[in-house]
C-alpha cells in the first residue's frame, strides 16, 4: 500500500476502535451514560513540579509544517538543545536538521527509518522533553512510548482520539512520573491570557457559561496532495462528532477552573448533515480523481454543550467543511458582564459607556499578562499564530527550569481531547447525554492556577 492508504485504513481503524467501545457504556442512575474508569497506576500528577532543568534537552517526532514551525520556536528559547528530529520522510529531517545548525547547535540526530523510527529516538537517555506533531493516529503511541523510556512529552492537539487512549495516556503518565502535556497555543494567546487575568480579578463576577469553537474552513487543506491533506480528511470518514474541540474549549475551560475547582460532567451532541465536503470536490475534483468515491459521515456542523459539575456550561462548535470566517468564539460571561472574541470586546454592567460592547484597549494596562508584557515583542517577531507559538514554548521551558508545575498537565489532555470521542457517542446515540470520565480520580477539587493565574 502507499503511505497515503495506509494512513487512511489505519484512520478508518482508529475510528472504528473508538466507536467499538460503546457496549462497554453503562447507563447511570441519572440516565447518563458512562464509563468505568481504571485502576490506578501510580500516584496523581497534580501539580507535581518539573525537576530543575538548567538546559532542556529536546526530540521532536514530526517535522512537517507544524512541527518545523514550532521548533523554530523553541530555537528561539534560550536554554533549549535539540538532539534529535524524526520523521518518516528523509529530507524534512534534513530540513529540520539544517535549522538546528543555523540556530548555531550541533546537528542533531535524524532519525526517518520508517514508522516506527521514532521509538528509537524515545530510547535515549539525554532527552528531558519529546515534542509530537504527528497525524493524531499517531499522538498516543508516541506519547506512550515518551513516557515509557522516562521523558516529558508534549504532543499536538487532539493528544488522543478514543477514550481508551485518554486512559492510556494518564495511566502513563502516573505510572512513570513524567508529564504528558497537551500543546494547546490558543491558551496562551495574548486576548486569552489578558481576559484570564480579567475572569480571576472578579470583573465579569460570578461566571455562568462560556463558548469556544474551531470554524475554520479547511476544504481545500483537506483535500491537498501534501500535508495534512494526506491524513486529516480521512478523520471525516467514519467520525461523526466534534473532531477538534481542544482551542476553542482549552480557554474557557481555565476561565473556568476546569481541572482546578470544577470539571466537565458531562456533554450532549448533534450533528447537521454531511454535505460541505461533497460540495466542494464536486466543483473542483475531475470526475475520475479517488476521491469522488470517499464518503463522509461528519456533520458540517457540529454542536456540543457540555454541564460542569458546578454547573456552569460550556458551548463547543465544530466546522470545517463549509465557508466561514476563522472564529473560536471565545466567549466568557458572568454576572457582571460578558467578553467575545472575533473580534475582541467586552462589556461590562453600568460602564460608562452604557450598553455596548467595547474593546480591550483600555483595559490593557491593568490585565496584560506578563508573560506578553514581558515576551510579546519577541513572541510577535517569532510568529508562530500572532506570537502565541512562541509564549507556549517560553512558558513550558520557564516551568521545567525553574521547577514549576506545567501550566496544563495529563489530565487536561485527557479532557479537553475527550468531547471528540464523548460527541461521538452522543451523537450515534441520538443526542442522549454521555458523562465524562473524571480523569483526575478525584483531584479536580485542588485549586492551582494555569500560566501563573
Amino acid at each position: 500500500m502507499t503511505r497515503r492508504g495506509l494512513l487512511k485504513t489505519a484512520g478508518i481503524a482508529g475510528a472504528a476502535a473508538g466507536l467499538s467501545g460503546l457496549p462497554s457504556l453503562v447507563l447511570g442512575n441519572d440516565g447518563r451514560w458512562e464509563t468505568l474508569a481504571p485502576v490506578a497506576a501510580g500516584k496523581s500528577m497534580v501539580g507535581v513540579p518539573f525537576e530543575k532543568h538548567e538546559k532542556v534537552r529536546l526530540g521532536v517526532i514530526g517535522v512537517g509544517g507544524r512541527g518545523t514551525g514550532v521548533l523554530s520556536n523553541f530555537l528561539g528559547v534560550p536554554g533549549v538543545e535539540v538532539k534529535a528530529v524524526c520523521d518518516v520522510v528523509a529530507s524534512k529531517t534534513a530540513h529540520a536538521a539544517n535549522m538546528v545548525e543555523k540556530a548555531g547547535q550541533p546537528r542533531p540526530t535524524e532519525y526517518h527509518n520508517g514508522d516506527h523510527d521514532f521509538e528509537n529516538l524515545c530510547k535515549r537517555d539525554d532527552l528531558d522533553l519529546i515534542y509530537v506533531a504527528t497525524p493524531w493516529i499517531w499522538h498516543v503511541r508516541m506519547a506512550l512510548s515518551a513516557l515509557e523510556h522516562g521523558h516529558h512529552v508534549g504532543v499536538e492537539v487532539p493528544v488522543a482520539r478514543t477514550l481508551e487512549e485518554c486512559w492510556q495516556i494518564v495511566n502513563a503518565s502516573e505510572k512513570s512520573g513524567k508529564h504528558c502535556m497537551i500543546f494547546e497555543n490558543c491558551c496562551y494567546g495574548e486576548t486569552e491570557l489578558m481576559v484570564l487575568r480579567m475572569v480571576k480579578a472578579g470583573l465579569l463576577g460570578e461566571l455562568t457559561h462560556g463558548s469556544g469553537a474551531y470554524n475554520h474552513d479547511l476544504r481545500e487543506l483537506l483535500f491537498e496532495d501534501a500535508g495534512e491533506g494526506l491524513w486529516r480528511r480521512f478523520e471525516h470518514l467514519d467520525r461523526n462528532g466534534n473532531l477538534y474541540p481542544t482551542h476553542g474549549l482549552g480557554p474557557v475551560a481555565n476561565y473556568l477552573d476546569c481541572n482546578r475547582g470544577d470539571r466537565f460532567d458531562y456533554l450532549v451532541s448533534m450533528s447537521s448533515p454531511s454535505v460541505g465536503l461533497q460540495s466542494w470536490r464536486a466543483e473542483h475534483l475531475k470526475a475520475d480523481d479517488p476521491k469522488m468515491k470517499e464518503v463522509y459521515h461528519c456533520g458540517d456542523q457540529n454542536n456540543s454543550l457540555i454541564k460542569t459539575a458546578k454547573g456552569k456550561m460550556i458551548t463547543v462548535e465544530h466546522n470545517v467543511s463549509q465557508p466561514h470566517p476563522y472564529d473560536r468564539i471565545n466567549l466568557i460571561a458572568g454576572t457582571k458582564g460578558i467578553f467575545r472574541d472575533y473580534p475582541a470586546r467586552l462589556y461590562i454592567d453600568g460602564q460608562k459607556e452604557g450598553e455596548q460592547f467595547v474593546g480591550l484597549d483600555a483595559y490593557k494596562a491593568d490585565y496584560e499578562h506578563p508573560l506578553w508584557s514581558k515576551n510579546g515583542e519577541l513572541a510577535r517577531k517569532s510568529g508562530g499564530h500572532g506570537g502565541m507559538d512562541y509564549i507556549m514554548v517560553w512558558r513550558v521551558i520557564q516551568c521545567m527550569k525553574e521547577g514549576l508545575p506545567p501550566d496544563f498537565d495529563v489530565y487536561d489532555a485527557a479532557a479537553w481531547s475527550a468531547p471528540g470521542p464523548l460527541s461521538e457517542i452522543s451523537v450515534a446515540k441520538g443526542s442522549a447525554p454521555v458523562k465524562f470520565p473524571d480523569f483526575t480520580r478525584g483531584n479536580w477539587k485542588t485549586s492551582r492556577p494555569f500560566a501563573g493565574v
